[in-house]
């Protein structure tokens, strides 16, 4: 991990750009029950921006309102300038944490490849009677030595560390230049130091490349300091602006209508504890569709960081993932 990749730098945006997308009083229903409602959000080029929010609350789901796989309820969302999924290629997309089985043969080159030509049918002609084979193959070693990993892409995929694996699936994210890269969950089951190093190389694309980002975090402390602005869902509602100003007791006291306390420990991690009462339907992972099962709300701590990984014991022990 070099200082490059630890640098704790702010991308920076042009405000009179246009946004790359735009949430003005979106709202999502699943199942006849209101997952949030009244987001307004604007995300520009070059800005980092994270949703957070305890589990079950539509995280994911705004994603996919975002990439047009669900539709909102009520409100009006643009990406690009028009209605969400007719944007292709100029979007990328990380969905929640893949894994890949150790016998795995495939390198981590052809995984990043498959973000160039995946979607294409048929056999693959021989490189030498395929147009555009050698911008290609350019592309894909520019990428791979973007996110770092020209050391280990040759090595069978399944060989990888899962460190290793998430920068060569964010390099396949990123192979064909998208003006917008959406990242779900990108830091899930991964140590410390690959979440510290993971997000800093996130927080550098942002920066050098001028990509928009929307990542959904279970912990907001490994990219506190690369974020411009937050989306905080909770209790139907939402919240969204400056980590500094969104992220406070008195700002979450409001969204979820109870007593927050916002907690910094000395080493400057964020922990918020509370005690919702309502419970919450997870949906994200597994039922999108509006079956999920009814989990209860953490009551004695919320974890906007908690900040073990997230197979490390919570903050009280009772925190769920999103």
């Amino acid at each position: 991990m070099t200082a490059a990749d630890t640098a704790p730098l702010r991308a920076v945006a042009d405000p009179a750009a246009p946004p790359v997308v735009s949430l003005r009083g979106a709202a999502v229903r699943v199942g006849g029950r209101t997952l949030w409602s009244g987001v307004d959000l604007d995300v520009g080029p070059g800005e980092f921006v994270a949703v957070l929010g305890p589990n079950g609350v539509g995280k994911s789901t705004l994603v996919k309102v975002v990439l047009g796989v669900r539709q909102p309820a009520a409100g009006q969302v643009r990406v690009l300038g028009a209605a969400p999924g007719r944007a292709g290629a100029s979007v990328g997309y990380l969905p929640q944490r893949r894994s890949f089985d150790a016998s795995l043969r495939m390198r981590g080159t052809d995984i990043v490849r498959l973000g160039w030509d995946g979607d294409r049918w048929g056999l693959p002609l021989p490189a030498r009677f395929r147009r555009g084979a050698a911008a290609a193959s350019a592309r894909i070693a520019e990428v791979i030595g973007l996110v770092g990993a020209e050391g280990y892409a040759d090595r069978p995929i399944g060989q990888c560390s899962g460190g290793e694996q998430q920068r060569l699936l964010i390099a396949q994210a990123l192979v064909r230049r998208p003006r917008l890269l959406v990242l779900d969950e990108p830091l899930d089951s991964l140590d410390l130091p690959n979440q510290a190093a993971v997000a800093a190389l996130i927080g550098r694309i942002c920066r050098e490349e001028g990509v928009a980002v929307m990542m959904v975090a279970h912990d907001v402390n490994p990219i506190l300091a690369h974020l411009d602005r937050v989306v905080y869902l909770a209790e139907g509602g939402a919240v969204t602006g400056r980590p500094e100003d969104v992220i406070t007791s008195a700002t979450l006291s409001r969204l979820y209508g109870t007593p927050i306390e916002v907690l910094a420990t000395s080493d400057g991690r964020l922990v918020v504890v509370g005690q919702p009462e309502a419970p919450a339907r997870h949906v994200d992972r597994h039922a999108d569709g509006g079956g999920g099962s009814a989990v209860p709300a953490p009551r004695d701590a919320l974890t906007v960081a908690a900040g073990p990984a997230p197979s490390a014991p919570p903050v009280r022990g009772d925190e769920r993932r999103a």
